[in-house]
């Protein structure tokens, strides 16, 4: 076993150096042992267990010692200590390959679901509290304006990106706080990348120095000459297909950031491997695709949508609501005062058509009905306007994780003629429930002179909405 290897195996477990500078066993074994005496002394229990290794005086060869260095601490993950961990996002590139640099704007920001490519990226990380920062690594041209491209929050940071990969994450590790012990790197363009294999390789990093997301290559090899002609079939045992995001120790990747060779490295885990530094590997999924070509953004779609429109997270919710004419009220529909009509009768502005979607909202989460939520027998809500109340559900359905599809809604009466306001209701309706207005669609219906409605005596409402149920953060 030679002296690289032991000093590489030394850095994979957090030890600074092992004084292994000779091919003497006898010169070497024993700062080895010293530095695994180090370990054990310095693990806190539980949650470390360091090497076990009998005294030295019991290794006879390096027979014996070989199996000894191979082993792992062994960890229980649950009862890890508290370690900071940034995220650096890479998305300094050009794009060239994506549509041949005609658009103005880089890849990245292409939009997936209407979010940016990078933006929705980011938000998976930010919804991990044990991601403890993100640094978004950006075109050095759009810097001063890529929170607002990308829809990036303020907490963000956005650095300039290099002329190489490597450089650009050299760039983000140097915006990292000091407090940070374990690094994420990941591509700008993963946007599917799941929540639990962000955590298990930060979790595989901090004990093992580094790791990476991969997936096992399931596709037969050909490696072909110059021509196009297969030479030979290459074997695919152990072989895996890299993905982000890798994790580091940071003191790791800044050494590997740091050889001059680092500009000819395509991803973050062959720096490190040129150290000696063993990168554990952290099943990935095919789904955490890479947006490289325009067909990649199409395949992103159908994935993001199919993943989002699984039966277990839809939810359905149908709302009514009626109310009679009071000549004295000024009349609020669809969160929209209409002049020159009477207005309707009710403890709050009787808006039916914002009640009818705030009891289809609640319908749809299990939350029961408007009358359980705002009751009128609660002086709170008197005169309470529809916004307020369709504000104060959108916050009741944000802490159940629920999201809205879209929203149709019927009016029933004989007046007043929904057309001349249609635009203005769904306007208003989207802006008190924070939603894009193509997601309400509004209906006027008559009763052709049929019961109370038809008489003339009130108006009704009603409203079917569709829910999607987001997976909750990882604690």
């Amino acid at each position: 076993m030679s002296p690289r290897y032991l000093m590489g195996l030394a850095s994979s477990i957090g030890l600074p150096q092992v004084a292994a500078k000779t091919k003497s066993v006898g010169a070497w074994m024993p700062a080895v042992c010293s530095a695994l005496s180090h370990v054990r002394a310095s693990a806190k229990k539980p949650s470390i267990s360091a090497f076990e290794f009998p005294p030295i005086w019991k290794v006879s060869s390096i027979k014996d010692f070989r199996p000894l260095l191979r082993k792992r601490m062994s960890v229980d993950q649950s009862s890890l200590p508290d370690f900071s961990t940034s995220a650096i996002i890479v998305a300094a590139g050009r794009g060239l390959r994506f549509d041949g640099g005609e658009n103005p704007l880089p890849k990245q920001l292409s939009l997936l679901g209407g979010e940016p490519l990078v933006g929705r990226t980011v938000k998976i990380f930010l919804s991990l509290p044990t991601i403890n920062e993100v640094i978004v690594v950006a075109p050095p041209a759009l810097v001063d304006s890529f929170h607002r491209l990308a829809g990036l929050p303020p907490e963000v940071k956005v650095v300039p990106g290099g002329e190489a990969r490597s450089q650009s994450t050299l760039n983000g590790l140097l915006a990292v706080s000091e407090a940070s012990k374990v690094v994420l790197a990941h591509d700008g363009v993963r946007p599917l990348v799941e929540r639990e294999q962000i955590e298990q390789v930060r979790k595989e990093a901090f004990l093992f120095g580094a790791a990476a997301l991969a997936i096992p290559l399931r596709d037969t090899l050909k490696k072909a000459d110059d021509e196009g002609f297969v030479l030979r079939t290459v074997d695919r045992q152990n072989l895996w297909r890299a993905q982000t995001p890798q994790g580091f120790r940071k003191d790791i990747l800044l050494k590997a950031l740091s050889f001059p060779e680092m500009a000819e490295a395509t991803d973050e885990a062959g720096l490190v491997e040129a150290m000696g530094v063993r990168v554990k590997l952290v099943p990935g999924s095919p789904n955490n695709i890479k947006v490289t070509e325009p067909e990649d953004l199409v395949l992103a779609e159908k994935l993001s949508s199919s993943e989002s429109t699984s039966a277990n997270d839809l939810r359905v919710g149908q709302g009514f609501d009626f109310h009679r004419f009071d000549p004295e009220r000024p009349l609020h529909l669809g969160c929209v005062l209409i002049p020159g009509e009477p207005g309707l009768a009710g403890h709050s502005d009787a808006d039916v058509l914002a009640h009818a979607l705030i009891d289809a909202l609640l319908g749809a989460a299990g939350l029961g009905d408007i009358g359980l939520i705002f009751p009128p027998s609660d002086e709170r809500w008197k005169g309470a306007a529809g916004a307020d109340l369709l504000r104060r559900t959108r916050k009741l359905l944000d802490e159940g994780r629920y999201r809205l599809i879209n929203a149709d809604l019927t009016l029933i009466g004989e007046k007043p003629r929904l057309n001349q306001h249609r635009a203005a209701m769904q306007a208003a309706l989207a802006e008190a429930y924070s939603e894009k207005a193509e997601k309400f669609n509004l209906k006027g219906k008559t009763t052709e002179g049929m019961g109370f409605a038809g008489r003339g005596e009130g108006l009704s409402a009603a409203a079917v909405v569709f829910l999607a149920k987001e997976r909750a953060p990882l604690t």
